[in-house]
């Protein structure tokens, strides 16, 4: 693992490193990360308070030397449309002490910064390292397989985040992303190839939007690659979609890690396919969408954290926007930490007759049972009664079959409106969006309304986007 040698950032590893070691040995009780958590959040709020001219007018008149771990209510939420309006105001330390500077895609608004410094990427990446290091020792004992990194390497975090993450596992990586003017398709499939990689990670629109393309240029999933493991993250995968991956790749699918460009990552995944909280970094709260109600540390509402890393921009009551069920683990694995389930952006919530239903329960209706496919359109309509009616349009790779009159009834029992399954040739090149916009511009056609910003944002982007020569 990378360790700084001196300055703050090893100052803060050789507090850390002993504590995180202690956590994932199951030898940390409650008493001594609460004391961590106490000591943390009191020299977060301090920073922050003092450092940030963003924080110093929105906490200014609380008690902060009176705000506990186990409640954070007393203080304001930070907010999405804070960040993009306070941009480097809400930094609590000097850019220059960062050692990486990313930004937000800036799609669906103002691109907002997010430095890390040695703190936060060592902080951060330790939880990464330990979820791949126990996914690998299950499936390749202790053989380090060979992986494949295909996300953006400009200003994301993607590439130096996994490619630290590899070599702290001590495994080859190879970044090879398709979009990428240096790479794209048909080289990123020639690698796969050639270097026999075992691993790949990637969203899972890339993957599917990848085996549309082995399929173009004369490859055979199972014949010609090795891939064992499908890494996927940066976009919704429910159970039904990493199962149609499973299908597409013969590969298992893990839905990696769970975190964001302002946030960084939250969460990882276990061997067994869940997904726990990284504790030791971050305050947790679940709170209610709509209202802000705090349900406390677990529960099923929109994910809020405080972050314990006291870096160049720690966030304070951040609403991640994000809807999500957590729960008190009950997972045999190596991972500690509460389970949490990711059910889609609230934003992305969708009302269908007299419902309303998230990301997650879409996509589980229109996928279940469905293999073979290389990815998914949802079009909903009103009907000559001014009810609403939905069509899913199914791309199937070659020689796949499915039962569409099946499926539209069981979407239509879970959806409880009309559904008619439609076969496609080819969707509209949006659907491959998703992590760079959203979830909904990307697979959801609502002719009930306009196109908002977000549909317009990935109308544009789907136009430069594409494998074909």
């Amino acid at each position: 693992m990378w360790l700084p040698t001196e300055g703050p950032a090893a100052e803060f590893a050789a507090d850390y490193l002993p504590l995180h070691r202690a956590f994932y040995a199951r030898e940390l009780d409650d008493a001594a990360l609460t004391e961590w958590r106490t000591t943390q959040l009191a020299r977060v709020l301090d920073q922050v308070a003092s450092g940030s001219p963003f924080y110093g007018k929105h906490l200014a008149g609380h008690d902060l030397a009176a705000v506990r771990p186990d409640d954070l209510t007393a203080l304001p939420f930070t907010t999405k449309d804070d960040l993009r309006r306070e941009m480097l105001d809400v930094l609590s330390r000097p850019l220059h002490e960062a050692v990486f500077f990313y930004e937000t895609t800036g799609t669906t608004g103002r691109a907002t910064p997010c430095p890390r410094d040695g703190r936060e990427v060592l902080a951060s990446n330790a939880h990464v390292t330990e979820s791949w290091a126990s996914i690998f020792r299950h499936h390749f004992g202790d053989r380090r397989p060979r992986i494949g990194l295909m996300g953006p390497t400009e200003v994301h975090s993607f590439g130096d985040t996994l490619g630290d993450v590899a070599r702290n596992t001590g495994s080859m990586n190879a970044k090879i992303w398709p979009y990428s003017p240096v790479i794209g398709f048909p080289k990123a499939l020639q690698l796969m190839k050639d270097l026999d990689l075992e691993v790949v990670c990637c969203t899972p629109g890339v993957a599917l939007t990848l085996a549309k393309a082995a399929e173009h240029y004369g490859y055979d999933l199972r014949r010609d690659f090795g891939v064992k493991l499908l890494f996927v993250t940066g976009e919704m995968c429910t159970p039904a979609l990493a199962a149609n991956l499973e299908s597409v790749w013969g590969a298992d699918v893990y839905n990696i890690l769970y975190g964001s460009q302002e946030a960084f990552v939250i969460a990882t995944a276990c061997r067994n396919k869940r997904m726990h909280l990284s504790q030791t970094n971050y305050l947790f709260e679940v709170v209610d969408p709509d209202s802000g109600t705090s349900y406390g540390p677990r529960g099923t509402g929109e994910l809020t954290v405080t972050m314990l890393v006291d870096g160049v921009k720690p966030l304070v009551r951040y609403r991640t926007g994000d809807t999500v069920v957590v729960e008190e683990s009950d997972c045999d694995c190596e991972m500690p930490g509460d389970l949490v389930r990711i059910v889609g952006r609230t934003l992305d919530r969708i009302s269908l007759g007299e419902r309303r239903f998230t990301a997650g329960q879409i996509e589980l209706a229109v996928l279940t049972g469905v293999t073979g496919s290389a990815g998914y359109q949802v079009v909903i309509e009103s009907d000559a009664d001014g009810g609403d009616r939905v069509t899913v349009r199914l791309e199937l790779l070659r020689g796949e079959s499915v039962d569409a009159g099946a499926l539209a009834a069981r979407a239509t029992g879970a959806l409880g409106v009309p559904v008619a399954v439609e076969l496609s040739d080819g969707l509209d090149p949006i659907v491959s969006t998703g992590a760079f916009v959203s979830w909904k511009a990307a697979r959801i056609v609502d002719r009930r309304t306009e196109p908002d910003h977000e549909t317009r944002v990935a109308q544009k982007m789907a136009a430069n986007r594409g494998f074909t020569d």
